[in-house]
């Protein structure tokens, strides 16, 4: 674990869990996506991650102060969440500290949930969900399970982060990537990674209530988003419109 990034457990930590993580980026995908499982759910805060490189800030809840990235779970979901945007020059660190804690844990899979900008969004009912994995076997299994993958692109921002350090170390990982806004907050986006992520977990949710309050969503996460991008800005995550050249 960083020196400069630790976690501090509430309460003890159940292990061979699945976890999940729901940090901003396009869309505000994964956030939105963990707030709604977290609320379906019921989970309860288990542990949360104390760093120097976050702004000086913390979250009020019910008029009592928490720390802006948290881990929420049960015997079965672990689900690290974070309610600001993370610095660029941050991310390192601290997801590689969270992949760690979970490894320590024995978390059996790590899942990110998160966005694929499209240009044509408001153009797309129907969203299209890709995933990507850490290895040939977990890919054969997202496959099995119909779940588009995503052969060649880009990633940018904490979920490359997971993925390149979980194959760095072994660790099985899959990132769901929906169809989304760039900058826009996207509930709608977020219900179909939900649905996607049901397919290949044992997690199930309800979508209605987040479909419901699509709007309310958007205007409460205005904001995060604002914040969210200039530090998108920052790692050039713009660059996921862009197709790979491969040399060979």
């Amino acid at each position: 674990m960083s020196e400069e990034v630790k976690i501090i457990e509430r309460q003890k930590i159940p292990s061979g869990a699945t976890m999940l993580f729901g940090f901003p980026d396009v869309g505000l995908v994964g956030v939105i996506a963990a707030s709604h499982i977290i609320s379906e759910l019921n989970l309860k805060e288990v542990a949360y991650l104390d760093s120097k490189l976050l702004p000086p800030l913390i979250v009020l809840h019910e008029g009592l102060p928490h720390s802006p990235i948290r881990i929420f779970g049960n015997h079965d979901v672990l689900l690290a969440v974070s309610e600001t945007a993370v610095p660029a020059d941050a991310i390192q660190p601290i997801m590689r500290t969270l992949v760690d804690w979970g490894r320590n844990k024995d978390a059996k899979v790590m899942i990110s949930m998160s966005g694929i900008p499209v240009q044509n969004r408001q153009d797309i009912d129907k969203l299209k969900i890709f995933g990507a994995a850490s290895n040939p076997s977990v890919l054969k299994m997202i496959q099995d399970k119909d779940v588009e993958v995503l052969k060649e692109g880009y990633m940018v921002g904490p979920q490359a982060i997971i993925m390149h350090y979980c194959a760095r170390i072994g660790v099985p990982a899959i990132t769901l990537l929906a169809q989304c806004f760039y900058n826009y907050p996207d509930p709608e986006a977020s219900a179909a990674t939900l649905k996607e992520l049901a397919k290949i977990t044992d997690i199930k949710v309800d979508v209605s209530a987040l479909l419901e309050k699509g709007e309310e969503i958007r205007l409460r996460a205005r904001d995060v988003m604002r914040r969210t991008q200039k530090e998108m800005a920052k790692m050039k995550k713009t660059q996921e419109y862009d197709i790979p050249l491969y040399v060979s």
